[in-house]
């Protein structure tokens, strides 16, 4: 391996360390020799993720998220190696013949974060839950399988939507200050909530009950991918363990009598020792 490469693999675990920390320290339980590949594919995430905050309006993210595309189909104009974690994800690609489809999918599914338009059904939600939660579990554990397929697609779908609906309920007020919608528009028409009622801050029973409505999907989720995980071999939990912070997630959540106040923090400690006990133990 070069010294770029080398250094284009060390910014990934950095990047990774700041910006996506249940993922960082779940990648540690990976072995040394694959770790460095689970930081590039999540850093990839990570950087795909914050597309929105980098740019001033739609069209400059758009132009972002085009460059990655070109990079993933190998047609990117300049010099793809100059930068750190396309040169480290193309390598990773390379070497466990990870399916480029599913990451341009990725890529695709955050197009909506560019905008303010609230996401219009459960079905829709599900479906970017699945190309930006669940495929990375998945292509995580051909990381781990180094390249063959170790099954288990199913199970990372329902990981992926519990991982990302907790998620996304912990991250409502952060997202209301900014005018984005993850919510589903059905379930919200459901308990008479409208995005006003979101963006600005009015809370009351409808968000309660539209919260308890996902916290119950999200359960649901979490239930079908522990079921589907019980043969799961240990080298392939690391890319399950952010599923293990689930449970206490949505306990936590079902019992805020605010769904727009700020959820605590979750202490870092207990995060490890819970991805710590996954890793021993099973999900």
């Amino acid at each position: 391996m070069t010294a770029d490469l080398e250094a284009a693999y060390a910014h990934c675990g950095d990047l990774l360390r700041e910006t996506s920390r249940d993922r960082y320290r779940a990648d540690l339980f990976a072995p040394a020799g694959l770790r460095r590949h689970l930081f590039a594919l999540h850093a990839f995430c990570a950087e795909i993720a914050q597309v929105r905050e980098a740019v001033s309006a739609p069209m400059p993210g758009e132009i972002r998220l085009q460059w990655w595309r070109d990079a993933i189909e190998g047609e990117a104009r300049g010099d793809v190696a100059a930068h750190p974690v396309a040169s480290a994800l193309l390598d990773t690609v390379a070497r466990f013949r990870l399916p480029r489809e599913a990451l341009l999918d990725l890529v695709d599914a955050r197009v909506f974060d560019l905008y303010d338009d609230p996401m219009p059904s459960l079905a829709d939600l599900e479906g970017y839950l699945g190309e930006t939660a669940s495929a990375p579990m998945r292509l995580a554990s051909l990381v781990l399988a180094e390249g063959r397929d170790p099954g288990f697609a199913d199970a990372a779908g329902h990981a992926g939507l519990a991982y990302g609906l907790a998620g996304l309920l912990r991250a409502l007020p952060w997202h209301a200050r900014q005018g984005r919608l993850y919510w589903p528009k059905d379930i919200l028409d459901r308990h008479g909530v409208t995005r006003d009622d979101i963006v600005r801050f009015r809370g009351g029973p409808g968000v309660t009950g539209s919260a308890r409505d996902l916290i119950a999907e999200a359960r649901r989720h979490y239930g079908e991918a522990r079921r589907l995980l019980a043969g799961l071999p240990k080298t392939l939990r690391p890319a399950f363990l952010p599923l293990a912070l689930v449970p206490g997630d949505l306990d936590a959540l079902a019992h805020r009598k605010d769904p727009l106040a700020a959820p605590p923090e979750r202490p870092p400690l207990l995060s490890l020792w819970t991805l710590w006990r996954a890793a021993r133990r099973g999900f």
